[in-house]
């Protein structure tokens, strides 16, 4: 293996993004970084906050885990309980790869909505935006039948099915209208087809036990669990190596795709690797969405907490939005950031080690400790839902505190 591949992979874990993210965090807390200062003791005002938001939604701390489970529930009812409990699935199994490929599929469309862009639900007739309307539209299009290549069984989405999906498709689902735009539709639907393109080309590996569709990488997971149980971090394993090549055309190093991974001049290194920054939102957020499937399954989920938090602007606003983050010059607040941009960069390191530290206070504070609270808790909780809360406090379309330009396959 040549230094630039083995350096590449060891970009491809979440055990990196931690350790660079703490890097810039210590390069930051030296005053030195260029676009951040930073404030410590105020996490202890987020750490309040955080508290007073968790058991204001879960009183009983009975917190479950930040995943895409959470925005099929809809109106009171679990949209997925429903649907799961009138079928009448092979076998746990076969549930399990239906599940997958729901999750998968769902995370990859949501990657924030725009502002003025509702889907209206069918069952409720509410017009829903941002990530609920998001999961609403790819459930409503997965009960359909889809992503389906047979449709005498429409839960399942197949390879070929997402390799043919057309934009109009995918516009006609998140009823994209002139009233109701969405500028980065198309992108969103390229993502797919290369997912469909890109497990179709590996078809001994999603097709150990079907023909090959996203949820076969429950088998995979399966052939790779020991004793009935499977790391978390192995598992954010398989999605990175396995989905690399669905990114859009973005760093490589050895030729292999590093996705959600970018530069910054603070993190210097004596290789290949100097001045990279992964952070793999999407991924890791897949990941913890992938664990309730697997646990439905019987097959055991650990080292939780060997994930991140995630890297997202609901998580990072929370945190110029107490201060604890403090802009240089406050008149980038102003300016749309493009996602590679330095100050984006820094900011997403900085929001995961953050969210490391953050933890620590809260757990503390709430006397539980890593395996009753790990940072997917958190997270749910927590700070995504109190970095949305005050964003909608302090501006009225409820945006974060820094505009960023994406392609809709980052956050």
């Amino acid at each position: 293996m040549s230094a630039e591949k083995a350096a590449a992979l060891s970009l491809l874990s979440a055990e990196a993004v931690r350790a660079r993210a703490h890097r810039m965090l210590a390069v930051g807390l030296a005053d030195q970084l260029p676009h951040f200062g930073i404030e410590p003791t105020k996490l202890n005002v987020v750490a309040d906050l955080v508290i007073a938001t968790t058991r204001a939604a879960y009183p009983s701390l009975d917190v479950p885990f930040h995943s895409r489970w959470r925005h099929f529930v809809f109106g009171g009812e679990d949209r997925w309980a429903l649907l799961d409990a009138a079928t009448k699935w092979e076998d746990r199994r076969a549930r399990a790869r239906a599940a997958f490929d729901l999750a998968i599929v769902s995370v990859l469309l949501d990657a924030g909505a725009p502002s003025d862009w509702r889907y209206r639900d069918r069952r409720s007739g509410q017009r829903v935006g941002r990530s609920e309307g998001l999961a609403l539209a790819s459930l409503a299009m997965f009960v359909q039948g889809a992503f389906s290549a047979d449709a005498a069984d429409p839960l399942r989405v197949d390879a070929d099915a997402l390799a043919r999906l057309s934009d109009g498709a995918l516009e006609r689902g998140f009823q994209v209208a002139s009233g109701n735009p969405f500028p980065d539709i198309g992108t969103r639907a390229e993502l797919l087809r290369q997912l469909g393109r890109t497990i179709a080309a590996a078809s001994g590996i999603f097709g150990l036990a079907d023909r090959p569709r996203p949820g076969g990488l429950f088998d995979v997971v399966l052939q790779g669990a020991q004793s009935s149980a499977a790391a978390a971090p192995a598992v954010l394993a398989n999605v990175l190596h396995h989905f690399g090549p669905i990114w859009p055309s973005r760093l490589t190093l050895g030729g292999i795709p590093l996705g959600d991974c970018w530069r910054h001049p603070a993190l210097a290194s004596a290789d290949a690797t100097d001045g990279l920054v992964p952070l793999h939102k999407l991924s890791q957020w897949l990941t913890y969405s992938l664990i309730e499937p697997l646990q439905a399954a019987g097959i055991g989920v650990t080292d939780i907490d060997g994930l991140t938090g995630l890297a997202e602007y609901r998580n990072g606003g929370l945190f110029v939005d107490t201060g604890v983050l403090q802009l240089r010059n406050p008149a980038e607040a102003a300016v749309v950031h493009d996602v590679s941009s330095e100050l984006v960069v820094e900011w997403r390191a900085l929001t995961v080690a953050l969210l490391d530290r953050l933890a620590d206070i809260v757990r503390q504070r709430m006397g539980l400790d890593a395996a009753s609270f790990p940072l997917a808790r958190l997270l749910q909780g927590g700070t995504w839902s109190a970095g949305r809360m005050l964003a909608a406090e302090l501006r009225p379309d409820g945006s974060p505190p820094i505009r960023v330009a994406t392609d809709g396959t980052v956050f």
